[in-house]
């Protein structure tokens, strides 16, 4: 019984806390500029940058290093039935990431969250 009594609290304070969420949700137009921050991990978590053997495939260097600091325009804005936004992005210069890929896609209100897109 006090198993069950434990396990209902439990349940019952994570309910809470995923109800709780009550941040700001920043709007994004077609046509928007934002700049790529750094990624805490090293590894862009919420940027999907292809892999590394798919960029050196198409005769690009795969070094997410030159990623940081880049000026890129949003081209697409999809809203999910979840309430996530996924954008797509293109950089601002007309340059190609790591001289392979000339588009990118976000997962914009983590990306913004954690820093690795940061508004212009």
């Amino acid at each position: 019984m006090f198993r069950f009594f434990l396990i209902l609290i439990f349940a019952m304070g994570m309910q809470n806390v995923h109800g709780n969420n009550n941040e700001p949700q920043q709007e994004v137009q077609v046509g928007d500029i934002y700049e790529i921050g750094k990624s805490e991990t090293g590894t862009y978590q919420y940027i999907s940058f292809p892999r590394a053997n798919f960029i050196i495939k198409k005769g690009g260097v795969a070094n997410y290093n030159h990623a940081k600091g880049k000026s890129v325009v949003v081209t697409s804005v999809e809203e999910k039935k979840d309430g996530t936004t996924l954008i797509t992005i293109k950089r601002q210069d007309g340059g190609r990431f790591f001289g392979s890929h000339t588009f990118v896609s976000v997962s914009f209100n983590e990306a913004i969250t954690s820093g690795e897109l940061q508004a212009k």
